[in-house]
């Protein structure tokens, strides 16, 4: 039965597919123009066809990110792009152009960017395609609204504005409560918010840890506080620094602690940068631990980290932008152990989870305290006298007041796929990074930049031309090594076949950092990646 319904779903969809071809052809959209849309009188016949002829250039679009023998991308450098392509023109008329060009430059966006649904797209931590998580970007961008954010409804004071965002505001609080679930809070504790991405959740770590130690810094600022440090390793990401600087905390504030050969803080060496800077007079504030570091994809003892926070009384962060999404994993999520000691938490499901971009919540364990930290009150937003449960009205508990609704996309993947279909997603992934480890030990002209098996999705090697292999270690070595992966990238993005990160880190030379996030990505496009940096790198 389900062979015959999906037979005749596909006739259905081959007929409709001839009448759009059909209507295109009828349609000349050189004289029509974007006031001929709705809500213009009589506009929804144009409307209807211009937007199936969008809807067509997606599809073919979404057809050759899948498929492998397209490009990745077709470079082109900046220049290039400014002085016009053809068919791209980027310059802007005071003139309305008809909708003709339009699709043309609907087209031609789409042609020179970079398709990151490719399934040898391995440059960022947040990679591939999902459907269902598009479907939900769709239909969000189509309801074009703003969203309130959840908190205590026992609190007394109006919230913002659960009125023109009812479905999605009442979704974030579930998604929230579940996400606080996987960590292993309470639900009663439950609280947070979606943000801008992982940058901005950390920010909030900082903003809230502050207010909760020092809650006058919101009426008297920076000056009524003594000197407050924030402790990071080394190997964290730069966002904590940023954060600090932006805060008014200051950079030189923030602390770096070593970490070990795979990238780990070193617990003993917190202490003792804890204990230096109260001999110095220093405030200790805050420790962020990190799960899934960008370049090793290290996982910080979080359980140690929290006994040291616990002695020192100190706030706990656990940036899990990266590795939060392996607490979906049933063989994988002990190694967030100790991740349900921590205040607060960053977790970003646009990167292991798959969520179109942008999806980043700030997860904290105490209610009311962002409410606290951020609410200002304001009189012309939040009225005490509506006419539903004003309570779910929130939004003052942001530093935003408009807020994109990132939500939908995640809650309608969570329906599709449960909590089994990511962790079948993710075992895939770390499965692939296995898969590419083995085969760097396996060949002569690759080097591991640390020879132990990968804890997470990120796997970082060097390529060894052969020019290489029998010079001897030393500077002049590190010197050409440090230049075979830009020229390799180099090549590698203006052929299009793939792309793949590269960086120095501390006091290793250039190498190749390759993560695993795509869900489109097959042990033969692994094969792939290390047959085409051998073939491209072969004669430097």
């Amino acid at each position: 039965m389900r062979d015959k319904h999906v037979s005749s779903l596909q006739r259905g969809n081959e007929e409709k597919e001839k009448d759009r071809n059909t209507e295109s052809l009828m349609t000349n959209f050189s004289n029509i123009y974007a006031l001929d849309l709705l809500p213009a009188r009589n506009g929804e016949e144009f409307t209807e066809q211009f937007l199936l002829e969008v809807v067509e250039i997606l599809l073919n679009y979404i057809k050759k990110s899948f498929d492998d023998k397209s490009k990745v991308l077709d470079f082109h450098h900046p220049h290039q792009l400014l002085e016009g392509l053809e068919g791209l023109n980027l310059e802007l008329s005071d003139y309305p152009e008809p909708l003709e060009q339009i699709l043309v430059d609907c087209r031609d966006t789409l042609k020179y960017g970079v398709k990151t649904g490719h399934p040898r797209y391995f440059n960022q931590l947040s990679s591939g395609l999902d459907i269902i998580g598009l479907a939900g970007e769709w239909l969000t961008a189509t309801a074009n609204t703003n969203i309130a954010a959840l908190n205590n409804r026992k609190s007394e004071h109006p919230r913002f504005t659960y009125e023109i965002a009812p479905v999605f505001t009442v979704m974030e609080e579930i998604l929230l409560k579940k996400m606080h679930e996987m960590i292993g809070w309470g639900e009663t504790e439950a609280d947070g918010i979606f943000s801008p991405g992982g940058t901005i959740s950390n920010l909030y770590s900082i903003l809230v840890a502050r207010y909760k130690y020092f809650p006058e810094v919101k009426t008297k600022g920076m000056a009524a506080l003594p000197q407050i440090v924030l402790f990071a390793s080394e190997h964290s990401h730069y966002s904590i620094k940023k954060a600090a600087a932006t805060l008014g905390i200051g950079t030189n504030n923030v602390i770096a602690v070593k970490c070990d050969g795979r990238g780990k803080m070193i617990p003993s060496d917190l202490e003792a940068e804890i204990l230096k800077a109260k001999r110095q007079g220093r405030t200790p504030l805050y420790v962020t631990a990190t799960a899934g570091t960008t370049v090793y994809g290290a996982f910080d003892p979080l359980v140690n980290i929290a006994d040291i926070c616990e002695k020192y009384k100190l706030w706990m962060h656990v940036d899990a932008a990266w590795g939060g999404g392996l607490l979906m994993s049933r063989k994988h999520s002990w190694k967030l152990h100790g991740i349900e000691r921590a205040n607060s938490v960053t977790w970003n499901p646009h990167k292991l989870m798959g969520v179109p971009l942008q999806c980043s919540a700030f997860l904290v364990c105490e209610k009311g305290l962002l409410q606290a930290c951020n609410q200002m009150c304001a009189g012309y937003l939040f009225q005490p006298d509506k006419q539903y449960d004003v309570t779910y009205d929130t939004g003052d508990k942001t530093i935003q007041c408009g807020r994109h609704v990132d939500i939908f996309k995640l809650w309608l993947m969570w329906k599709a796929k449960g909590n089994q279909g990511f962790d079948i997603l993710i075992s895939k992934f770390l499965e692939l990074a296995d898969y590419l480890y083995k085969e760097l030990k396996a060949r002569e002209n690759f080097e591991l930049v640390f020879d132990a098996e990968p804890e997470f999705t990120n796997v970082c090697f060097w390529y060894i031309p052969p020019s290489l292999r029998r010079m001897p270690n030393g500077p002049e070595r590190e010197r050409v090594l440090h230049q075979v992966a830009p020229k390799i990238k180099a090549w590698m993005i203006e052929k299009g076949t793939m792309m793949v990160s590269y960086q120095p880190h501390g006091d290793k030379v250039n190498f190749f950092r390759m993560v695993f996030s795509n869900p489109a990505t097959r042990k033969s496009d692994v094969d792939f990646l290390l047959e085409e940096i051998e073939r491209l790198g072969k004669d430097i």
